[in-house]
């Protein structure tokens, strides 16, 4: 069971997460990786993320960096730092590591860790997804998980300006 004072443990460097990584395929556990914003943390999320962990052993969640989530989504965004983003996600129990990258995808990310298993909402095919082709050709596996209908950010937060 995750403490509090236990939660930085989960949040990694890439130099670190590599050597950690060498430990748990010792130990021969599968690992899954999944990424995104995650800006609001909503149930939709926490449902993808427990399908997520639920097809391996160790679930790794890379965050877009703050720059590269105002690329991907506006000036706006994001709502929550990325030290917050990053905190949240390392609290949650199906999660074991938490990884930042800054670039506007995870590729340079998924090719160093290699997981056993790539997973990403149903709004993607296998063909979008960054990272498949990768995982595949060292023989993972790519999933997409059923999105929870109704939950996104961005009605989120237009709820929010309609409240004003």
């Amino acid at each position: 069971m995750k403490s509090v004072h236990s939660i930085p443990n989960n949040i990694y460097t890439l130099n670190e997460l590599t050597h950690q990584l060498r430990r748990w395929r010792l130990l021969d556990k599968k690992i899954v990786f999944t990424n995104g914003v995650f800006d609001i943390l909503h149930e939709g999320h926490i449902a993808t993320l427990s399908e997520a962990a639920s097809f391996g052993h160790i679930l790794i969640v890379g965050i877009n960096g703050d720059a590269s989530v105002k690329r991907l989504k506006g000036e706006s965004r994001p709502v929550n730092q990325q030290e917050s983003r990053i905190l949240l996600m390392a609290s949650l129990l199906m999660v074991d590591a938490v990884i930042l990258f800054e670039e506007d995808t995870p590729i340079n990310l998924i090719t160093s860790i290699l997981p056993d298993i790539l997973v990403k909402g149903g709004d993607y095919t296998i063909d979008q997804i960054v990272g498949a082709k990768e995982v595949i050709n060292n023989g993972g596996e790519v999933k997409t998980v059923n999105l929870r209908e109704g939950f996104s950010t961005t009605n989120i937060i237009e709820k929010m300006k309609n409240l004003k």
